[in-house]
């Protein structure tokens, strides 16, 4: 298997075995991140048949994102002062090439034993999240507070599906939106009837941040 750092893929070639089971290949992604001090953000499989791509992204675990934020104070940033310019130092994934690429050798040889990707070749890729990156657990809602999210709902909200605003708020699993936040446009111009709206997470499709510069 070869594999490249952030942004980078690595590719795999197995034959036709058990039945995949994206969840457990979720765990055992989780389990190989812990091991080296990450957490796995977001894990996909697209494709089908000999063209398929596992996506996985990764980033620091609390205790190295804590790090990443004292380096940021060492060279003279204050908590609350973005580095680099215009991106908030929380949102940063402190993730580097190296970090990628042991992840991904180690996944790689795991889903080989364990026979988790059977079928025909598939692509392993490993990166970063990115500064927009996606909202998936009530601890990340609680973590990026305060940042620009864009949420598109399962059943529409005041007749409006697609929302951008800032995150102020998230408790008892509904997170709010201040719309004031964003111009809106379309059909949330005309939904936004009040500064503020709330949206239970369970009615959340997709929601990621929107970087600020």
């Amino acid at each position: 298997m070869s594999s490249a750092g952030a942004g980078g893929a690595g590719q795999v070639t197995r034959k036709i075995g058990m039945a995949l089971n994206l969840d457990t290949i979720r765990a055992t992604a989780d389990r190989i991140a812990a091991s080296h001090h990450l957490e796995v953000v977001e894990l996909e499989l697209q494709g089908a048949a000999k063209f398929r791509t596992l996506r996985v992204f990764i980033e620091k675990d609390a205790e190295g994102r804590a790090k990443l934020k004292a380096k940021a104070a060492e060279a003279g940033a204050e908590e609350d002062v973005t580095l680099p310019k215009g991106v908030p130092v929380e949102t940063l994934s402190g993730v580097t090439h190296e970090d990628c690429a042991a992840f991904a050798q180690d996944f790689g040889t795991v889903l080989d034993i364990e026979d988790l990707m059977p079928g025909a070749e598939y692509t392993l890729e490993v990166s970063s999240p990115g500064l927009e990156r996606k909202l998936r657990r009530p601890e990340d809602y609680k973590r990026f507070m305060g940042n620009l999210v864009k949420v598109q709902t399962f059943t529409a909200v005041n007749n409006n599906r697609n929302w951008q605003g800032r995150l102020t708020g998230f408790s008892d699993d509904i997170l709010t939106l201040d719309l004031s936040a964003v111009k809106q446009k379309g059909k949330a111009k005309k939904a936004a009837t009040a500064s503020l709206i709330e949206i239970p997470l369970g009615n959340v499709e997709k929601a990621q941040l929107v970087a600020e510069f």
